[in-house]
């Protein structure tokens, strides 16, 4: 049977062990945190070898998406000026994800199969990442709630955000030329507009 004071000793080891536990945690969190506004700043900064780095890096689909939602948040934000409310910030972000999945497989499908370089070795969840981060420029569409904002805040953006594009598709499919990567950011919009048109078309008929 254990006495008093060694009851007393094991308490302190056990709060001891706790405390490291939870400082170990609280420090892994805060490296993980500093590690995902590096990557959002470098993507931002067209830092072609961040988009290699999240390429390989499996573990960074949850940043990736963390930096759509984020975006889409931003632009939301950002129209609450000209929605008048929040109330379509939700369904923006919804559909910038639902995009964002649309855009990888179809920008996958045209540069892997259809346009691939000889080296080209890639699958959807490179292209999700890579793509996904290409939205951090996006983040700048929030200064739009600033009074006569919007409209210069949103068409930066949209001009960033593509250069990003190409870049991302540019190192997802390991391409030489840039100028390849365009074609397929290029074709890629072609088909969406087509399919939006169609898509129009049927609910109107």
């Amino acid at each position: 049977m254990l006495t008093q004071g060694q009851q007393v000793i094991i308490l302190e080891e056990i709060k001891g062990n706790s405390y490291g536990a939870n400082l170990n945690m609280d420090e892994s969190q805060k490296v993980q945190t500093q590690n995902f506004l590096s990557r959002i700043i470098r993507a931002a900064k067209l830092d072609a070898q961040l988009y290699e780095e999240v390429e390989a890096d499996k573990t960074a689909m949850g940043q990736a998406f963390g930096v759509v939602a984020l975006s889409s948040l931003a632009a939301g934000i950002g129209t609450i000026g000209y929605f008048g409310g929040y109330s379509h910030v939700i369904g923006g972000m919804f559909w910038s994800i639902i995009g964002w999945l649309v855009w990888a497989l179809l920008t996958y499908w045209i540069g892997a199969h259809i346009l691939p370089e000889p080296q080209t070795q890639t699958n959807f969840g490179e292209m999700l990442r890579t793509i996904g981060f290409s939205s951090a420029p996006g983040l700048i569409r929030i200064l739009g709630i600033l009074p006569g904002l919007m409209e210069i805040a949103f068409f930066v953006a949209s001009v960033w955000m593509l250069i990003a594009m190409v870049i991302a598709v540019r190192q997802a499919l390991d391409y030489k030329s840039t100028w390849r990567a365009i074609s397929v950011c290029s074709i890629g919009w072609l088909v969406q507009a087509l399919v939006l048109i169609l898509t129009i078309g049927v609910a109107a008929s």
